[in-house]
């Protein structure tokens, strides 16, 4: 089974390490996820190997590939079983629309710590697990896929009646 680990395009260098650590990763291995990809974005690792632009290693019986940057991590996330995100709105929405198991961790250095709300919001909804980077393993160990509520279809009329309802004609 396949995690992938993503922290949008900045930098959240303690998801990083919580994704790598080996409480994260023995309990990955010990949930049968055999596989993690990591897309870094900007965040520097202690180990020098990780730090160039791609790499594969084996760490604490899970084989790990990372790299920072791709065009679009859609492939990833639609191979992924598990899903561990920043909280960014957009990777968050991208997601929920795909249907997979999502845990998100929101990074508590953002000024205005609305990756927090969000989470907290869509947590409250049912349709994702959120936690902290000290709580990353213990979530991950108790997480139930089955439990998550799916996340309601797109639906574009609502937008176009609202739009056609501020412009007076309906």
């Amino acid at each position: 089974m396949l995690v992938f680990v993503t922290v949008g395009s900045t930098r959240f260098d303690a998801l990083v390490d919580a994704a790598l650590s080996e409480p994260v990763l023995s309990t990955l291995r010990d949930l049968g996820y055999g596989q993690l990809i990591l897309q870094r974005g900007n965040s520097v690792i202690e180990s020098e190997r990780f730090n160039e632009e791609s790499c594969t290693i084996q760490r604490h019986g899970v084989d790990i590939e990372t790299w920072k940057f791709k065009p679009s991590i859609q492939a990833e996330c639609e191979q992924a079983d598990l899903i561990i995100s920043h909280a960014g709105s957009g990777t968050i929405l991208d997601v929920l629309r795909l249907g997979k198991p999502l845990i998100v961790v929101p990074n508590p250095t953002l000024l205005d710590n609305h990756q927090e709300e969000l989470a907290s919001a869509l947590q409250i909804l049912g349709h994702l697990k959120a936690t902290s980077i000290q709580d990353l393993a213990s979530t991950i160990a108790s997480f139930e896929p089955r439990d998550i509520i799916p996340f309601p279809p797109f639906d574009g009329s609502k937008f176009s009646k609202l739009v056609d309802e501020e412009m007076g004609f309906i």
